[in-house]
């Protein structure tokens, strides 16, 4: 194994870096694995394996809908392609291709969202993807990753090589923090306990998780107060199982997201529970229905409470009010 690769795929990395690293080593010996790109070899750390694998990277400009379609044809013909893009584009420019190229005409493209979320911060609303989890749960035949580390980061791209069905996978931009030692197991609709908790629970996804843990880590020490941590990493198919055996305990719920308030992780859980006559106290963190304040990541973050000290103010009004 490449050495810097090696250094890459023991954590605390950007998940993209890990991304681009567990290519390298998939390359290595299936010559089926193709990325395509819409300008993004850069952002999506993508030019060492440019450098290694010339004739396994596709180049389309900065044309989304392109990106999609060639990626949907080179599927037809049996590649395990990668299509990378701005999660803020691929999902909204190139939305009907994946409607239809990728989902309706069941092509196994693995498409990655990069800078997700708030990744590219000050740039503003144009760039921020807030909306990718609600628009393509709506769509059959598609399978929606947010990775939290490393480790998950890791194992999803392995999974989604091998998966026979469409994979959306979502990733940001910071270093991100390994969640549990411990813990190595990972499919895709399997939720990942990261921290058990016996008086509330929170569940996130991707980015959010880190902020989550936090949380439960300032509650339990300011507050005396049991969280449990669930890494949500699939939001489709999501976890109903684990979900339930959860709100089975009768205890709040919180879920996180980088993501609007509307159509994500939240509305789905919600969905779950009220449909199954769950009445935990239950609360959405994410982005209100506004244009998002400008900022790095860590400020709009702040601002939104997807922090430790929002996580933990919301944690205690539910269980303030359950009591």
């Amino acid at each position: 194994m490449d050495a810097t690769i090696e250094n890459i795929l023991i954590g605390n990395q950007a998940n993209l870096e890990v991304f681009s690293a567990t290519l390298q080593q998939l390359a290595e010996t299936d010559r089926d694995i193709v990325v395509v790109t819409s300008d993004s070899r850069g952002s999506g750390k993508l030019v060492p394996f440019g450098k290694k694998f010339p004739d396994q990277i596709v180049e389309v400009g900065i044309a989304e809908q392109n990106l999609v379609g060639v990626s949907a044809g080179l599927a037809s013909a049996g590649k395990k392609v990668f299509a990378v893009s701005p999660a803020c584009f691929l999902t909204a420019r190139a939305l009907e291709q994946i409607k239809n190229d990728v989902a309706y005409s069941d092509n196994p493209v693995k498409l990655v969202g990069i800078s997700a979320g708030v990744s590219y911060g000050a740039l503003g609303s144009t760039h921020h993807s807030l909306h990718d989890f609600a628009v393509l749960r709506t769509i059959n035949n598609l399978i929606i990753v947010a990775p939290a580390d490393n480790f998950e980061t890791e194992q999803a791209i392995r999974l989604a090589a091998e998966s026979d069905v469409p994979v959306y996978l979502r990733f940001g931009k910071k270093s991100m923090q390994l969640l549990s030692e411990d813990e190595k197991t990972f499919d895709f609709g399997k939720a990942r306990i990261v921290k058990t908790g016996s008086d509330l629970t929170i569940i996130a996804t991707g980015e959010t998780v880190f902020p989550a843990i936090q949380a439960a880590a300032k509650l339990e020490r300011e507050s005396d107060i049991s969280v449990r941590v669930v890494s949500m990493h699939t939001i489709k198919p999501l976890d109903y199982t684990q979900l339930k055996n959860i709100a089975l305990e009768g205890k709040p719920i919180i879920t996180v997201e980088e993501h609007s308030v509307y159509g994500g992780l939240g509305e789905a859980c919600a969905s779950f529970l009220l449909q199954n006559q769950f009445t935990n106290r239950f609360c959405i963190i994410g982005v209100p229905d506004e244009y998002t304040v400008t900022g790095s990541q860590q400020e709009i973050f702040d601002h939104y409470g997807i922090s430790e000290k929002g996580i933990a103010e919301v944690a205690l009004d539910l269980l303030k009010d359950q009591n």
